[in-house]
């Protein structure tokens, strides 16, 4: 004969209004005198056993599991949905887009207690065969915070996809410089566009192009000062950036830039231009105070500057627009200044790089490689010594 269960032990029964087994276990008491009993419920038997254990796995852990089985999906959710509050709008939507398109598709079913390094580290490497390794670079984030925050909300007991590593994708597009020859053909179609202004600042500035978006005429002077002692020329407080904040990139991009005279002309310009856009937008105009926005005065987004940059130069021979970007121009700026000698050091200044070694870290490719000063000097004391006969 079967041995009764004592009174508390828990047990199995059918429950007729909820149409489901019960499976109940004691566990001891609370502070206040109260049987603690854990439950779980099932269509069958097995199934009513099986959550209960899993409920008892969660208690053991000291976790608060979510009713219906918190899953990998709730986790990105809840981060994507509180996790980000006072982040920039782009990182936001660009850390939306990520987790919408390759972690809930992929990994979102999954009971986030369930979820291993294993199914990670399969989950990322089948993104490297198709994703840059830039891009990992941003998605493995995602995940890891989502389940970060989880953890610290007892949902989780540990993190594990911090324990994966972030594996090496797909080669991206490498960034171009243009020549003088490309960047003389590219002003030349910019003079006939709404962007001159701003393929001219940033080409000749090496500004980024956050920080152009972010241009006010406050910060741009047209004349200077011709008087002071020295004299001040023309130029622009790189101040600002559409960064959370307007804050700049870091703490030497805050700098300011002498104007070549044909980035005085093209500012001249740029006004005007702006002027006629005021006037014919009338009461739609929202003055925002920025030297590059819409033609009703808003910021700039960029998609909006990148489509109308390939606009402007699509007519520039020799180049073909759809294969160029906005950031290249600050590219072209490094290679052009490296190319006639300019100093390492004094590049990085005016790029607002932190170190010389940031600025040829990201702009290797468009730095002269060569160190030639020993050469020529080696050339110049020897070239004094007649060969012997």
């Amino acid at each position: 004969m079967t041995k009764r269960r004592s009174r508390g032990d828990g047990g199995l029964h059918w429950d007729e209004s909820r149409q489901r087994w019960i499976a109940t276990a004691s566990l001891g008491y609370a502070p206040n005198g109260r049987r603690i009993v854990k439950r779980g419920s099932g269509k069958t038997k097995a199934a009513a056993k099986a959550k209960l254990t899993e409920v008892l796995r969660d208690h053991e852990d000291g976790l608060a599991i979510a009713p219906t089985g918190y899953t990998v999906a709730n986790a990105v959710d809840d981060w994507l949905s509180y996790g980000l509050n006072g982040r920039d709008k782009g990182t936001i939507s660009t850390c939306t887009i990520l987790s919408k398109t390759h972690i809930i598709p992929s990994l979102g079913a999954r009971k986030l207690r369930d979820l291993s390094a294993e199914d990670v580290e399969k989950w990322l490497a089948g993104k490297a065969a198709t994703l840059s390794t830039r891009t990992l670079q941003s998605l493995h984030p995602c995940l890891n915070r989502s389940i970060k925050r989880a953890m610290a909300r007892d949902k989780v007991k540990r993190n594990v996809v911090a324990l994966c590593s972030i594996p090496k994708g797909q080669a991206g597009r490498p960034s171009k410089a243009l020549t003088i020859a490309q960047a003389e053909a590219m002003l030349a179609a910019a003079e006939r566009s709404r962007m001159r202004g701003y393929v001219v600042v940033s080409l000749l500035t090496g500004a980024r192009t956050e920080e152009l978006r972010a241009l006010t005429w406050d910060h741009v002077n047209l004349t200077g000062n011709p008087d002071n002692n020295p004299p001040v020329p023309p130029h622009v407080a790189v101040w600002r950036s559409v960064r959370a904040g307007a804050d700049t990139k870091t703490r030497k991009s805050r700098r300011t830039l002498a104007l070549p005279r044909r980035c005085v002309e093209a500012l001249k310009g740029q006004r005007h231009q702006q002027d006629q856009d005021r006037i014919a937008a009338g009461p739609r105009w929202q003055e925002r105070g920025l030297v590059f926005a819409s033609k009703v005065g808003t910021p700039l987004d960029p998609s909006h500057v990148r489509r109308e940059f390939r606009r402007a130069i699509r007519d520039a021979p020799g180049l073909n627009a759809t294969e160029w970007t906005p950031r290249e121009l600050r590219h072209s700026f490094v290679s052009l200044l490296s190319d006639s000698g300019v100093p390492l050091e004094e590049i990085s200044r005016l790029v607002g790089h932190s170190s010389t070694a940031v600025t040829e870290l990201v702009y290797r490719k468009q730095i002269r490689p060569v160190l030639q000063q020993g050469a020529t000097a080696m050339d110049r004391i020897f070239s004094a010594v007649a060969p012997e006969p």
